[in-house]
């Protein structure tokens, strides 16, 4: 503990420009790469590890790989890439900006944790923090990444290395909500560490941190922060289906609703992506092991689940409805990405309505003008278009509300289309009384 007090001691001087310590932020992915980016704006000298050698040479020739900060970027950055697991030894922060999925039981899946951990461990000097930024069940950065590291390095958390805990909260497209102008939640296993922790934040976030007295609890907000947004998107989107079996429109119904000064602004749609469909099975995990079981959580869980399906069998009501066989029929799905303006197609909820189409034998077709080819046809094993086209296709799915796709002229692909074409607006993009006056048959949720 010494160490870690003397180093406490120092913290005002610690941070001026020549005198700021290494940072080595593990994984360079939509989470890393942006902070990383930001220390070394910041004038730190940073370490931007991930065990991918591809992605990291992508980074070296100065090629950003998830598209959200630029190549420019990039290239002009001061940043040391690497697979090299032995640079982690100069750093005396560690950041952990690894994926946490969920398994096939949508149990917590903490592998990269583990193994994150057990590198940082075979690397790591005494005295060194290491902070995890992932999503985690609470009390995971005590029971997963601590041990993983004790495990290789010989040294015991507390004492040879310390551990804190700051959930990551950037939003991938959003140029508005970045890491500097984010309030950052900050949390340690003691009060010096914290101090050290607060002030490293502090020193590339302009609008502040945040010190929770707990690291569950700072595990816990990273859940409750996605866990809400679940919820409020699963009333609006049961309240879609509701809607379509009473034969009101929701769109019109929220638009009322909306007048009133407290209600709460959300609309149904898919819900992909890496955060909300998964932080929910991480306390429901936890709770349940503790003996209690959060319904509501789940049942919202449930609701968005059904989602994907529900637009599926709007498809199929539009095929009847235009006299059309499911079996020689052809939909062209407009957005592959899990939302608009980025390419990420992994965790994308549009392939359960694909799943559920193609259950009756529909064919079809994708387009994302975000994503890559190649990726979009191995995540969802269908043809995807390099260059949009509406030539005999029979409906379109407006699924991912991308910019583009405002400025395509429907008086067009009506034409191109077969006859009586259909259009299932996911995210009611589109104008209902103008998309049936150009001949479709038009569905929303």
């Amino acid at each position: 503990m010494s160490d870690i007090l003397e180093t406490a001691n120092r913290q005002d001087s610690r941070y001026e420009t020549d005198q700021r310590p290494v940072i080595c932020i593990v994984g360079q992915g939509y989470v890393g790469l942006p902070l990383a980016h930001e220390f070394d704006r910041a004038g730190y000298d940073v370490i931007g590890y991930d065990i991918d050698p591809e992605k990291i040479a992508r980074l070296c020739s100065g090629t950003d790989p998830t598209g959200d900060l630029g190549d420019e970027t990039i290239e002009n950055s001061e940043i040391t890439f690497t697979d090299d697991r032995n640079a982690i030894s100069r750093a005396s922060f560690v950041l952990v900006t690894v994926p946490t999925p969920i398994d096939d039981l949508k149990n917590p899946d903490l592998e990269y944790v583990r193994s994150a951990g057990e590198t940082i461990g075979r690397s790591i000097q005494p005295g060194t923090i290491v902070v995890l930024e992932s999503t985690v069940y609470p009390g995971a950065t005590r029971e997963v990444l601590a041990p993983a590291i004790e495990q290789t390095s010989d040294l015991q958390c507390g004492d040879g290395f310390f551990i804190g805990y700051s959930p990551e909260r950037v939003v991938p497209g959003d140029d508005e909500h970045t890491v500097r102008n984010i309030t950052k939640v900050v949390s340690a296993q003691n009060e010096e560490v914290l101090d050290e922790i607060t002030a490293l934040y502090e020193s590339i976030v302009d609008i502040g941190v945040h010190r929770a007295s707990e690291i569950e609890i700072a595990e816990t907000t990273k859940c409750i922060e996605n866990i809400q947004r679940d919820l409020n998107i699963a009333l609006v989107n049961e309240l879609a289906v509701a809607c379509e079996n009473i034969g009101v429109d929701t769109k019109e119904v929220l638009e009322a609703a909306r007048t009133k000064w407290n209600f709460h602004d959300y609309r149904p749609g898919l819900v992909g992506g890496h955060c909300i469909p998964v932080d929910p099975f991480y306390i429901i995990y936890e709770s349940e092991r503790n003996g209690f079981t959060p319904n509501l959580i789940r049942q919202a869980r449930t609701v968005n689940e059904h989602v994907p399906v529900h637009i599926g069998e709007l498809v199929i009501k539009s095929l009847n409805d235009c006299e059309k066989v499911p079996q020689r029929s052809s939909v062209l799905v407009l957005g592959l990405a899990y939302k608009p303006g980025v390419g990420d197609v992994r965790t994308s909820a549009v392939g359960g309505t694909i799943a559920h189409l193609e259950g009756f034998g529909v064919d079809v077709i994708g387009f994302d003008p975000h994503a890559e080819t190649n990726v979009t046809q191995a995540e969802f094993e269908i043809d995807v278009q390099e260059s949009l086209s509406f030539d005999d296709v029979d409906g379109i799915i407006l699924a991912t509300a991308h910019e583009e796709f405002r400025s395509i002229d429907y008086r067009k692909a009506a034409e191109a289309m077969a006859d009586d074409p259909f259009i299932v607006d996911v995210d009611t993009e589109l104008d209902p009384d103008e998309m049936v006056s150009l001949g479709f048959n038009y569905r929303r949720l």
